[in-house]
């Protein structure tokens, strides 16, 4: 299974003319759903893209196209607590991360899961844990 990020869901989910990036992301996307790759969203990754729209029709329009498209993966105590494992062990080695990252992070370890993100956080996170991440340059 694949989990998206915040940025590689924002970047399939843009209305709006698409610069290089976006359109890289997008076709990574299509690509991984044409090869019938599983593929979910983390819970607070939904929470965090929906969490910028403020026109409730928008809002409602975006819901059923994530919906229609990715199942969402609620996170369990045990990934909380993993979560809070990552934030420390990367805390005491200068890595600064945040809550939802570690607990992305956490999701997609406790499954075994590659995470596909744009983010060159996740890189130090997993020089500390068992992180299996890909990027979209």
């Amino acid at each position: 299974m694949i989990l998206l990020d915040t940025g590689v869901v924002s970047a399939v989910l843009r209305r709006r003319r698409r610069g290089e990036l976006e359109q890289r992301v997008l076709d990574t996307v299509v690509s991984l759903l044409e090869s019938h790759d599983a593929i979910a969203l983390p819970g607070i990754v939904f929470q965090e893209v929906l969490s910028g729209i403020a026109e409730e029709a928008q809002f409602r329009k975006v819901l059923r196209g994530i919906r229609d498209s990715f199942p969402v993966l609620l996170a369990s105590e045990d990934d909380h607590l993993r979560a809070a494992r990552i934030a420390n062990v990367a805390t005491s080695r200068g890595i600064a991360a945040s809550t939802p990252d570690t607990l992305i992070a956490s999701q997609a370890v406790g499954i075994g899961s590659e995470l596909l993100t744009l983010e060159p956080d996740f890189k130090s996170l997993a020089r500390v844990v068992d992180l299996k991440v890909r990027f979209v340059e």
